[in-house]
C-alpha cells in the first residue's frame, strides 16, 4: 500500500455527500413509483399496448435505481466499517476498505448516469410526439383556411 495517510475524518467526509445522494435516489424512486402506478391504472382502463412498453421502460429504470441504492448504501456501510478499522488502529485494512467504498460510490454514480440517459430519452420521445401533434394541428388549421 502507498504511504498515503488517512485519518478518521477522511471516510467521514463522504457522509454528507452520500446522504444527499441516497435522498436523491429515493426521491427518483418515489417519482417512478407514482408514474408506474398511474400508467398501470391507465392500462387497466384502456389495455393500450403502448403503455406496456412504457411500463417496461420504467421497470428497467427501477432496477437501475435499486442497483444505485444498493451500491450507495454499501459505500456508506463500508465507510462506517472503515472508520471503525481506523479507530482501532488497523490502518492498512482501513485504506483498502476506503478504496472499495470509493469504487462502490463510482459504480452507483455510473448507474445513475445511465438511468438519467434513459429518462431523458423517454422525455425526448414525449416531446417529439407533442411537436408532431402541434404540426398536424397547424396543418389542419391551414388546410381549412384558418
Amino acid at each position: 500500500m502507498t504511504n498515503v495517510e488517512i485519518s478518521l475524518t477522511t471516510p467521514a467526509l463522504l457522509f454528507p455527500a452520500l446522504s444527499l445522494l441516497m435522498l436523491a435516489y429515493t426521491n427518483r424512486f418515489l417519482g417512478l413509483a407514482t408514474v408506474i402506478r398511474n400508467l398501470y391504472a391507465d392500462y387497466q382502463k384502456t389495455r393500450d399496448p403502448v403503455l406496456l412498453g412504457q411500463i417496461d421502460n420504467l421497470r428497467y429504470r427501477v432496477e437501475l435505481l435499486r442497483s444505485m441504492q444498493i451500491f450507495g448504501a454499501a459505500s456508506i456501510l463500508g465507510c462506517v466499517v472503515c472508520m471503525l478499522l481506523i479507530f482501532v488502529g488497523l490502518m492498512e485494512p482501513g485504506k483498502v476498505l476506503f478504496i472499495i467504498c470509493l469504487i462502490l460510490l463510482s459504480i452507483s454514480l455510473a448507474i445513475s448516469i445511465r438511468e438519467l440517459q434513459i429518462s431523458v430519452g423517454a422525455l425526448e420521445l414525449h416531446l417529439s410526439a407533442l411537436k408532431d401533434e402541434e404540426r398536424q394541428a397547424d396543418g389542419s388549421l391551414n388546410a381549412r383556411g384558418e
